[in-house]
């Protein structure tokens, strides 16, 4: 009796055993099945991007030559190229840099309201510009600003050049910018969806100017900056999503009759950026969620050079609204 009974928890703690041990290889099972799936989209996403990233750089490559070549490939003023590759789509946008104030040469007025165009309060577009004058402006004697003492106070440590801006990027060293500011960032439209807001470096360049902004591309802060109308601005906008601007009397109907309108027109310039936003084809023909922007800085030569261009900037991942 008591022999049979020990048997029987034995059988039972037996059973328990297995049935735990397998629970345990079950979880171990599907932790290590999940790591794997988990790799694999994670791998699949890096190859995407990968061959998002060729072809947007194709995007780019294409453009050059469709601007060298002209006539029925290019005619100014053309904002953006659209390209169909068998693997995807590559739209790249043509951007002078005249389409963006010299932040050398802006004046403090100037630069304080596109500062606060980009999102900044009244105080602190008042201490950034401040900031941005007295980095390019060369010290007294070469003795220490108060804005020096504060850079020195930071770690690593610095102090402002005192001198004309080399790179755009020089801004997010400059007291009071932000890299929201800077690159610009994203906000709710209060409708449930996040609307884009350009940063200063939409607005700023060291090859820029400081008036006949190119209408086709300057960014929507630059000319509520210079002091366009919120209405001016959103028929522009309207206009030359639907086409490219090529006259000032094809928006003549905006104008608001405000100084900045007049700061606005058509022009050329030797310096643009070239922005490729490349869209991934799936076997299905649907385009993948995957995107990949790159900009180069093209600086354009005469035409008897070869090539008649240079790049002077490049950057691997830019951010575009496309």
């Amino acid at each position: 009796m008591t022999s049979s009974r020990v048997k029987k928890t034995g059988r039972g703690s037996a059973l328990l055993s297995v049935l735990w041990l397998s629970a345990a290889l079950s979880l171990i099972a599907f932790t290590v099945a999940t790591n794997v799936r988990g790799e694999i989209e994670r791998t699949s996403t890096e190859v995407d991007s990968l061959r998002a990233y060729y072809l947007a750089e194709a995007g780019i490559e294409r453009a050059l030559l469709y601007i060298q070549w002209g006539g029925k490939y290019f005619t100014p003023p053309t904002p953006r190229l659209r390209f169909a590759f068998p693997s995807g789509e590559a739209v790249v946008e043509i951007i002078p840099e005249n389409s963006k104030f010299d932040i050398n040469r802006a004046v403090p007025q100037d630069l304080q309201n596109l500062v606060q165009a980009v999102g900044a309060t009244p105080d602190q577009a008042a201490l950034i510009t401040a900031a941005i004058v007295d980095w390019r402006t060369p010290s007294p004697g070469g003795t220490f600003t108060e804005f020096d003492k504060f850079y020195l106070s930071l770690k690593p440590s610095f102090h402002a050049r005192h001198a004309s801006f080399e790179e755009i990027e020089e801004l997010l060293l400059v007291r009071g910018i932000t890299p929201d500011l800077f690159h610009g960032r994203f906000v709710d439209n209060g409708q449930g969806s996040l609307v884009p807001v350009p940063g200063l470096k939409d607005c700023f360049s060291i090859y820029g100017g400081v008036s006949n902004f190119d209408v086709n591309t300057a960014s929507p802060a630059l000319m509520r900056g210079i002091g366009v109308g919120p209405a001016a601005v959103a028929g522009i906008l309207a206009y030359r999503a639907a086409r490219p601007i090529k006259s000032m009397s094809d928006v003549s109907a905006f104008s608001d009759g405000s100084p900045g309108f007049g700061r606005l027109g058509l022009s050329v310039s030797p310096v643009c950026t070239l922005r490729s936003t490349a869209h991934l084809r799936l076997p299905n023909g649907q385009f993948s969620e995957v995107r990949r922007s790159v900009s180069a800085l093209i600086g354009f030569l005469k035409p008897e050079n070869n090539p008649p261009f240079a790049i002077m900037r490049w950057h691997d991942n830019a951010w575009s609204a496309q």
